[in-house]
């Protein structure tokens, strides 16, 4: 490579990350500061859900898009963000009370797991700790014996039905299939159902999206990421060349987990219940479906896709309550069979070239700008192309 083509690509790799980062700063002050002082609570509200429902997006493109991990039980570590959070606000009462619900069936003292989430602080570690330890502990056991493809799929799978049923039996302690509700609850005095502390929830809500996402590019991006995609591209070749895969899958894998915590608690305060219902299997499969119309490996395409998704299914079952799932299956079918990259593979495989041609530019070059630029190459070309 010449070194004109070296400084060319140096250069283009920086207009990029311009680029990337004046559109975050353009959505934050969009997103956290325009939007809320313009559209009604409860619509603000929902959207606050479907960013933190983004975040758990995040989460599994990192793994799945990257690392080629498909997982279908991220309701697992989303769910115990969730609970983690809902238990702490639940334990805002006069001291010496214990939450309404325990007196339903007989319970008389706190139990001993409650104990903890008092505090504010702990509570925020266990929401991003106990998911991240649930997700690497499963990790180690699953991939210590080179389980991986649909079988990983599948054992995730399991373990998201076992959790469910197990938290489905805890009446005692954390109300079994009613769950707990969090918009009575209170935080600094103030309900977590009104108006000004949703809001407060919704920014910090994208805060959240915004940090996590650069952290997931910062992780993809230098040799951590390549390691990654190697893993998904050829693992076998990966431990031939010295490394253990396995330690970087559970890294990887718990890292997920944690921002699936993170997501859960996020989206737990904004729609004011968390249920065991949340560990269902189609909940998690349709995480997988939004980054995968978004474009699995782009991140950015995690967020768009999920945004698109519930957006649009919000659109459509107010808008046509009756037949509204057969517009979301015709979706899906469309990804799968048109855009099987997803939008954002879409576009940067052949949407942005397209759009380029139809404004009279030159077309992005994919190879060395000094070999495609050549006019003797260009002359060869077209030869050939008229043979």
């Amino acid at each position: 490579m010449s070194n004109k083509t070296g400084v060319q690509i140096k250069k283009k790799k920086q207009r990029n990350k311009i680029i990337e980062l004046g559109i975050i700063t353009t959505l934050v002050i969009i997103m956290a500061i325009i939007l809320p002082s313009i559209i009604p609570a409860f619509r603000l509200r929902l959207i606050g859900r479907f960013l933190s429902l983004a975040i758990v997006a995040l989460g599994i493109d990192l793994i799945w898009g990257y690392t080629g991990l498909l997982s279908l039980g991220h309701g697992i570590f989303f769910a115990l963000g969730g609970y983690a959070l809902a238990m702490h606000l639940n334990l805002q009462i006069p001291e010496g009370q214990i939450p309404d619900f325990f007196n339903l069936y007989g319970v008389k003292e706190l139990p001993w797991v409650w104990q903890p989430f008092y505090s504010l602080p702990i509570t925020i570690l266990a929401l991003v700790i106990v998911p991240g330890i649930a997700a690497g502990l499963i990790g180690y056991l699953v991939f210590r014996n080179r389980i991986k493809g649909v079988y990983f799929s599948i054992l995730t799978q399991a373990a998201l039905l076992v959790f469910y049923n197990f938290f489905n039996g805890q009446q005692k302690i954390i109300n079994g299939t009613n769950g707990l509700k969090t918009d009575s609850s209170r935080i600094f005095d103030l309900v977590v159902s009104s108006a000004g502390v949703q809001r407060t929830f919704y920014i910090i809500t994208v805060i959240s999206l915004v940090l996590i996402y650069l952290l997931c590019r910062w992780l993809t991006s230098g040799r951590f990421g390549r390691l990654l995609i190697a893993i998904r591209d050829d693992e076998t070749r990966v431990r031939f060349s010295g490394y253990d895969p396995t330690g970087y899958k559970v890294l990887v894998f718990a890292i997920s987990g944690a921002i699936a915590g993170i997501a859960g608690a996020l989206y737990t305060v904004q729609t004011g219940i968390i249920t065991p219902s949340i560990m269902e299997v189609a909940f998690s499969i349709e995480m997988v479906i939004w980054v995968a119309v978004g474009g699995r490996g782009t991140l950015i395409g995690a967020i768009l896709g999920t945004m698109l998704v519930r957006l649009g299914q919000t659109f459509l079952s107010e808008s046509f309550p009756e037949i509204w799932l057969f517009f979301q299956g015709a979706l899906f079918l469309i990804v799968v069979t048109v855009l099987p990259d997803g939008i954002v593979g879409w576009w940067t495989s052949y949407g942005w070239d397209k759009l380029r041609s139809l404004l009279g530019l030159k077309p992005s070059l994919i190879t060395y700008p000094s070999l495609v630029e050549d006019p003797d190459v260009q002359q060869e070309r077209k030869e050939m192309s008229e043979q």
